[in-house]
């Protein structure tokens, strides 16, 4: 495992929303599979599945490996398109490819004469219905007991707070509610408690007191950990897949979070959350940090409108989410010099700070919340609107379109109005290239070798390895080779 020190893997997976416009096409659960064979067989941008992943939710055919490195696939739970980036070791690789798996959604629905009436999203919240979906974020971590037994607590105060430049924010709130369904033994013992609906479980309910808040998803998330995540919505969940975990490193997986449409805060999230876990491997955390109530935390600092953002530590006082944060940029500095990309990042985090500290409305250029507020505002005002006026949840979904042609925030983006941190040609060139330093790369020339071939096939594809053949294994179990 050859990487410099503090060096990671990173990776996102995406959960879209589609909505239809025209009736007799069918409902979405349609649509999402005319457009993933549309671009497994008709675009050939990678290999279907010929096996089943999971039986209950990824049987076999549901999606696949790309040339690009990452992975396209329906996820049976509520059959909903899904795009995991490939392993990246760059935030700018880890931007363009995961735009790179949103443009290739949106050329199938364009080549197949549905842009009209087909639109995918990339937000984290059904508003009327209640539902979330997710935007999953994946780092390659030490494997010590330490980290995940001992100082995992320390990770949580900054995952509440860094909703201040990372949330996309929404209009509106819930509020969950205790469901009257008790699985009966037999049915826990038929059916893993992960393959029961969380729905059964709470209900939700529309907020009439919250007007805007930061995060999406910050009213559903009723854990600190989970490992059933399908049955509790929680911060982290930790991941023990063989395919993640080489030479002493594991994946954790951090469930909460959300697609970020500006690419400023999407690197800046990653980038920050890689240095704590750098932090917390080196023990360098400080433990006066540790929050009273993380969860409620979470919901407050989502919910303050005046973006003071006080939380209450375990030691008795309280703190601002901005102060709290520093702390954390403090103890970071220890690793300025590691490389430019760790510059950028302390460099960007103390800047966005000392801003959201001046003026948070000053910040829509790089965080998604403020942009969309502004533009919610403005069209508040010419429309002469109140905060629970339906039409809001409209803009607030737009935002998060991810055709450019339609989106509120590419509209933004078009008229300048953001800092970028790649370009429209980064997005082109990583449809069909993966990053060229990860395992990502040997994975897609295989797929590429194997979609040249004529005949029936026979192989298997994981993160970790490739069978291109019925008698023959590459194995990649280091995420930093590229096996090229």
């Amino acid at each position: 495992m050859s990487h410099a020190e503090g060096e990671r893997i990173f990776g996102v997976e995406t959960e879209f929303g589609t909505l239809v416009g025209d009736e007799t096409l069918g409902p979405p659960e349609g649509i999402v599979e005319i457009i993933k064979d549309y671009l497994f067989r008709d675009l050939k941008i990678g290999l279907l599945d010929l096996h089943s992943r999971d039986e209950v939710f990824e049987p076999a055919e549901s999606g696949g490996f790309l040339i690009n490195g990452g992975r396209l696939y329906i996820d049976a739970v509520g059959s909903h398109l899904e795009y995991a980036t490939a392993e990246c070791r760059s935030l700018k690789d880890l931007v363009a490819n995961d735009r790179a798996g949103q443009r290739l959604i949106v050329r199938a629905i364009k080549e197949l004469g549905l842009a009209d009436v087909v639109s995918v999203y990339n937000n984290s919240i059904d508003h009327f219905g209640g539902h979330t979906f997710g935007c999953h974020e994946n780092y390659l971590v030490s494997a010590s007991e330490e980290l995940f037994n001992e100082q995992i607590h320390l990770l949580y105060p900054f995952l509440v707070t860094r909703q201040i430049f990372a949330g996309v924010g929404r209009v509106g709130g819930h509020i969950l509610v205790a469901g009257n369904y008790l699985p009966s033994y037999e049915e826990v013992a038929e059916n893993p408690v992960d393959y029961i609906w969380i729905s059964n479980v709470y209900g939700v309910m529309p907020d009439p007191t919250i007007k805007f808040q930061l995060s999406q998803r910050a009213d559903h998330i009723i854990k600190t950990v989970a490992s059933r995540v399908r049955f509790n919505r929680a911060l982290i969940n930790p991941k023990w897949e063989h395919y993640y975990t080489h030479d002493g490193f594991t994946r954790l997986h951090m469930l909460f979070g959300e697609s970020n449409q500006n690419e400023f805060a999407y690197a800046l999230k990653v980038g920050t959350t890689a240095l704590i876990l750098r932090l917390l491997e080196d023990d360098l955390v400080p433990n006066h940090v540790i929050l009273k109530s993380p969860l409620i935390a979470l919901r407050q600092v989502s919910r303050d409108e005046t973006y003071s953002w006080p939380v209450d530590l375990q030691e008795g006082r309280a703190i601002g989410a901005i102060e709290l944060q520093r702390v954390y940029l403090a103890a970071a500095q220890a690793y300025r010099g590691t490389d430019a990309q760790t510059d950028w990042v302390l460099a960007e985090w103390e800047r966005i700070l000392n801003d959201l500290e001046k003026d948070p409305m000053r910040c829509g250029d790089r965080i998604d919340w403020v942009a969309k507020k502004l533009i919610i505002e403005e069209y508040r005002a010419s429309e002469n609107l109140q905060w629970d006026a339906d039409a809001l949840h409209s803009i607030d979904l737009e935002y998060h379109n991810i055709n450019p042609d339609q989106s509120l925030f590419y509209a933004w983006q078009e008229m300048g109005k953001t800092e970028r941190r790649i370009s429209n040609l980064d997005i082109v060139d990583s449809t069909t290239e993966p990053p060229g330093n990860t395992r990502a790369l040997g994975r897609a020339k295989l797929i590429s070798q194997i979609l040249a071939k004529k005949g029936p096939q026979n192989y298997a594809i994981d993160w970790s390895g490739v069978a291109p053949e019925r008698s023959k294994y590459i194995d990649m179990p280091d995420p930093f080779q590229t096996y090229a």
